[in-house]
């Protein structure tokens, strides 16, 4: 038992180490890592599967359905047709009269027909029934039947939640293309949070070596007297400064590579190296234009899609509230079987019968139930269509606003590369300056604090313009990903 247990935790660390990724991840290995361990991705899968199996449960509304019933009944006592035994007077054939006549008994001197004390005439001869023939054993009775129906007119019920179904596994899945267009995005976010931190981690790190080089000056200037005490304090507050900032640095790239990493499905504590870690600049893969065809948007969006699939399961809700008002037509076939039976005068053994005949439902009074059902499911039809249409005018808004945002980080990406440009050369003015003795300590400190600054705007502007790519992608429904939809 010892050694299954072990063999047990090596095999599952062995398929834990298997996921976890070895190597330089791209952005995509992140999307698909993601898309494959997301646990409500996984729900609407099987949501998926569950509105297909409904489809199928209501095409089966079309088919004859086949049923058996059988049961068993104890009874107490028998049944039996007399409560005592019966005498039936019989009829003889008379020549004269040329028929059947009841043959009486008479009185010998006169000829004439007796009557008995109930006032009845006396029969000659009768027929002898026992009580004990005409008593059946049903103390144990066994039966069943086999029923065959087939539905003909349903009032167009069967039809319309064919329809319904078929529609719900198509907005199942666009509520999954819609959940994985949300993973993929929240995926980009961590990722480009850890391209972000690793980035300021490395300006971070340049920026204290450079007011360590600048406090190593400084001392030594302070020995030769040409510089005073007071400069090198300056210096050593703006270095622990940059210290500190290093190590928050550190920590939130820490954080945010966790973050990554439970995105991805992945145990926390997995590092791994991103591709776009060493990235210096930034690049548009979608078209950012002022105007777009929002008919193609509204088609390539899931969400839109997803609502107008809901409209169209309303309207036949509507058509199932309406058939309630509508005549209902089946055929049923059975064969019943009985043990005893009554065909054979309760034998004990079975025996059956088929029967065909059909089945007609007409309603005719409800107070009104019926029909107020059909009003209110047109109502929630209306509430779907005003629904649709105020989404689509909030994708009107969201377009325009995530083409403003793509085109502004856009401009703003530009502007902090200039700018940095112009911080480099201010730093090395201001570098060249402090040697030749031109220049102060907190000129070169200035100097560097801009170029500090120009470069970490530009990793914000970068990071910037490819999350309103993605945006403006997500917002357009032109968001690509690598996807395998469940079979």
């Amino acid at each position: 038992m010892r050694l299954q247990s072990i063999l047990a935790v090596l095999s599952m660390s062995i398929a834990a180490s298997a996921q976890i990724p070895s190597g330089v991840v791209s952005l995509d290995s992140c999307r698909s890592m993601a898309l494959s361990s997301n646990k409500q991705l996984m729900m609407s899968r099987q949501a998926i599967k569950t509105a297909h199996y409904q489809n199928r449960e209501a095409f089966a509304a079309y088919l004859p359905a086949l049923d058996f019933n059988g049961g068993y009944v104890y009874n107490q006592k028998d049944i039996s047709i007399f409560s005592h035994d019966q005498y039936l007077p019989v009829k003889t054939f008379d020549p004269v009269k040329g028929s059947y006549e009841f043959s009486l008994v008479t009185n010998p001197e006169t000829g004439m027909p007796v009557k008995g004390p109930d006032g009845q005439y006396i029969p000659k001869d009768v027929a002898y029934l026992p009580k004990d023939a005409m008593t059946y054993d049903i103390h144990n009775v066994f039966f069943g039947a086999v029923t065959l129906t087939q539905p003909v007119f349903m009032g167009g019920k069967i039809m319309a939640m064919n329809k319904i179904t078929r529609y719900a596994e198509h907005l199942a899945e666009q509520i999954n293309n819609s959940e994985a267009e949300n993973v993929v995005y929240a995926v980009d976010a961590a990722y480009w949070m850890v391209v972000s931190l690793k980035a300021k981690q490395k300006l971070a790190r340049s920026f204290v070596n450079l007011l360590d080089t600048l406090q190593h000056n400084v001392s030594l200037m302070v020995r030769e007297g040409v510089a005073t005490r007071s400069d090198l304090l300056s210096v050593d507050v703006k270095l622990n400064s940059a210290q500190v900032d290093l190590v928050k640095v550190d920590n939130g790239l820490s954080l945010a590579r966790m973050a990554l990493a439970q995105v991805c499905g992945l145990p926390v504590n997995t590092v791994f190296t991103l591709e776009d870690e060493d990235l210096d600049e930034a690049t548009v893969s979608s078209e950012i234009a002022r105007q777009y065809n929002m008919e193609e948007v509204y088609s390539r969006r899931p969400d839109l899609r997803a609502l107008e699939l809901g409209v169209d399961i309303a309207g036949q809700q509507k058509k199932v509230a309406m058939a309630d008002m509508l005549p209902k037509v089946a055929v049923i076939g059975a064969y019943g079987f009985s043990n005893p039976n009554m065909f054979d005068g309760f034998a004990k053994r079975f025996n059956g019968a088929f029967s065909v005949g059909a089945t007609v439902s007409i309603p005719i009074w409800h107070w009104g139930g019926n029909y107020n059902k059909y009003r209110a499911a047109k109502s929630e039809e209306t509430i779907m269509k005003l629904r649709l249409s105020d989404a689509r005018d909030m994708v009107d808004l969201q377009v325009s606003q995530a083409a403003f945002k793509a085109q502004e980080a856009c401009r703003t990406y530009d502007m902090t590369s200039t700018n940095l440009a112009k911080a480099d050369d201010n730093l090395r003015t201001a570098n060249l300056a402090f040697r030749e003795g031109v220049a102060t300590t907190d000129n070169v400190m200035e100097a560097q604090t801009a170029w500090h600054k120009a470069h970490s705007e530009q990793i914000d502007a970068m990071i910037d313009v490819h999350l309103c790519d993605t945006y403006l992608s997500k917002a357009l429904g032109t968001l690509q990903y690598q996807y395998q939809q469940p079979k």
